[in-house]
């Protein structure tokens, strides 16, 4: 008798949230599983070149944030990448990239030193203009301070991208 019950409550439990996903997926507004809302009219979007004009460089930290918001929005939406003026429009620069002391040991020795990474980001959304932005986003990573910057850096500039690639994605794909 109780595995009767049992499997009516789990055949109820399912159904409710098989309606809410599928309300979720296919309300007007284009939720996704992602969390991300974009407008059922947008169709494409377009990643300009993010140049490093911050006063300290890593070689490769321009290319590797363009290229992982692109992937970013290629994974995670329905909308097909274009050159540029897509519906979804981004474009900016890296203004910072600075490694400072995190924290200091009792005889005032520096313990964790501390990557940054700051990205002004213009955002155009062309189907729902209120929803364009024009904000610095930033990240960090702490290290070791035994260990040179030059060590980690490919490894730290990843983690940090990721992170700020998410809050992009987030900021202009979600109405939260």
């Amino acid at each position: 008798m109780l595995k009767k019950i049992f499997y009516h409550i789990m055949a109820v439990a399912l159904l409710a949230c098989s309606l809410l996903l599928g309300g979720c997926i296919f309300m007007k507004g284009g939720y996704s599983l992602s969390g991300a809302s974009i407008p059922e009219a947008a169709k494409t979007f377009s990643v300009a070149y993010f140049p490093n004009n911050a006063p300290m460089v890593s070689p490769t930290l321009s290319t590797t944030l363009t290229e992982a918001l692109k992937d970013k929005f290629s994974r995670q939406t329905k909308l097909q990448q274009v050159d540029d003026n897509g519906d979804f429009a981004f474009e900016g620069e890296i203004v910072g990239y600075t490694s400072t002391t995190a924290s200091v040991s009792s005889d005032n020795y520096a313990v964790l030193n501390r990557l940054t990474i700051r990205v002004k980001v213009k955002f155009n959304n062309v189907i729902e203009p209120d929803n364009s932005f024009n904000r610095e986003f930033s990240a960090f990573a702490d290290y070791e301070s035994t260990k040179l910057l030059t060590e980690v850096q490919s490894e730290l500039d990843a983690q940090i991208v990721e992170e700020i690639v998410t809050d992009i994605f987030q900021a202009a794909a979600s109405n939260w």
